[in-house]
């Protein structure tokens, strides 16, 4: 209960510096956009106790001894987030992730406000619009979709590390370091995100002497 509070008090505090987004949303960028991490494409089949499975799975997956174990332990935590017994979410899901990879942003985020009509209490689609909105640089929405992310599932990294993406981008370095941490914390194995974690941590808090 402390950590989910502590958590949605992080956000709230990442909510204030909303009036920045004014600024950050209309700048150009070059490159592409990195994406939060995502659940793969091949997902394994997993059994239907899901909070006894997700306790034992983020056990393994602090414990997982490479990166390559990691991955397989990751993948089932993946599948269990994005289990649905609802045959129409599932539809829309996999409809609305055509939609992304297409580039057609109205119609996946369409699908999106859908299924969050549908089931309210289903993470990942909050979580797929946090970063669609993510990627069209609409920080205010998706924070506040990350928000509803972490305040049902306090341990997903993916969210976790959407958000210290969105504090680096807006210049909010410490606010960034923490939710790296965060996801670290959770997930050891992130890709990239260890790099990250080292190169705020010299900027916020200085090089060790």
């Amino acid at each position: 209960m402390a950590k989910r509070f502590f958590r949605a008090i992080l956000l709230a505090s990442a909510l204030v510096s909303l009036p920045h987004l004014a600024f950050a949303q209309g700048e150009p960028r070059s490159g592409v956009k990195p994406k939060p991490p995502e659940a793969p494409s091949k997902l394994p089949k997993v059994g239907a106790d899901k909070t006894k499975g997700l306790d034992f799975l983020f056990g393994a997956l602090k414990a997982a001894p490479d990166g390559v174990s990691a991955k397989h332990v990751e993948a089932r935590i993946w599948a269990i987030w994005m289990q649905t017994p609802s045959d129409t979410v599932a539809l829309l899901m996999s409809r609305s992730k055509a939609a992304m990879d297409a580039r057609q942003n109205e119609v996946a985020l369409k699908l999106l406000d859908s299924v969050i009509k549908l089931r309210p209490d289903y993470v990942e689609a909050w979580n797929r619009r946090a970063t669609l909105y993510y990627l069209q640089n609409d920080y205010g929405r998706s924070l506040a979709d990350i928000q509803q992310v972490l305040l049902r599932e306090p341990r997903h990294f993916g969210a976790l590390a959407g958000l210290g993406m969105i504090m680096q981008d807006l210049g909010e370095e410490k606010r960034a370091l923490d939710a790296f941490r965060k996801a670290l914390d959770v997930n050891p194995h992130l890709d990239k995100v260890p790099e990250l974690v080292k190169t705020l941590t010299e900027k916020v808090e200085g090089r060790d002497i």
